[in-house]
């Protein structure tokens, strides 16, 4: 079994999540006692959001790499980064280190090729939403459309993410209001599936609280990450 390596804090609340789904789905394939063998940095995300909402994003580059640095010394043999966002500065954490990275992009990208989706709806942080790092992977990568949401939408979405999600809070009109997003998405744009393009979402949002696929990033991401230990 291969060393998995976690860049985690961005939130804590998802990164529990991961290391949890790790040990269950290694457990689920080998049985036993077994369990995900598993080196994690954990940050401090007040520092880390500081700097994103400040467009500081060499910065937060800066701190990731030191802490991947850091994994890499510890004997990982490949690197997680638990979080959508912060996938931005990817390609600069590569860079700095000799392991590889599996990018969560990548992890949903192929599962929405398998399951057939040519059209996606994407919700996650406004820097998400907005930028290229994520959508144009995803589009270029994997010949699949991403519809975003309104501006008045995606400053509902990033609101929640960050006021209330971050913070373990999960409130009833908030998963009302992703619902309503996700549906007029469907609706309006023919949307076959939606990414729940941040970790912290699939804490508010399930597959029943609407039709179409829901693909939760950390699930898949998890799943490409036991494949490449067990592989």
């Amino acid at each position: 079994m291969k060393k998995i390596g976690m860049l985690g804090g961005m939130s804590w609340e998802s990164t529990s999540t991961y290391y949890k789904l790790l040990n269950e789905e290694i457990k689920s394939r080998l049985g036993g006692l077994h369990s995900a063998k598993i080196i994690l940095s954990s940050v401090d995300f007040e520092e880390i959001e500081k700097f994103q909402h400040s467009a500081l994003w060499d910065e937060t580059a800066k701190i990731l790499s030191d802490e991947a640095k850091a994994v890499e010394s510890a004997n990982a043999d490949f690197l997680i980064i638990c979080t959508n966002t912060m996938h931005k500065v990817a390609p600069q954490i590569e860079e700095n280190i000799n392991i590889p990275i599996l990018h969560i992009a990548d992890a949903t990208g192929e599962a929405l090729v398998k399951d057939g989706i040519k059209k996606v709806a994407l919700l996650g942080t406004k820097f998400t939403m907005t930028e290229a790092f994520y959508k144009d992977r995803i589009q270029e990568k994997f010949g699949i459309e991403v519809i975003i949401p309104n501006e008045e939408e995606q400053n509902i979405i990033h609101d929640v993410i960050y006021k209330e999600l971050c913070l373990g809070k999960c409130n009833k009109k908030s998963r009302d209001e992703y619902i309503k997003i996700i549906k007029r998405l469907e609706k309006d744009y023919e949307a076959e599936g939606v990414i729940l393009g941040c970790t912290e979402i699939s804490m508010l949002i399930k597959q029943g609280y609407v039709e179409i696929p829901i693909y939760d990033t950390t699930k898949l991401h998890v799943l490409s990450a036991v494949d490449f230990a067990l592989k």
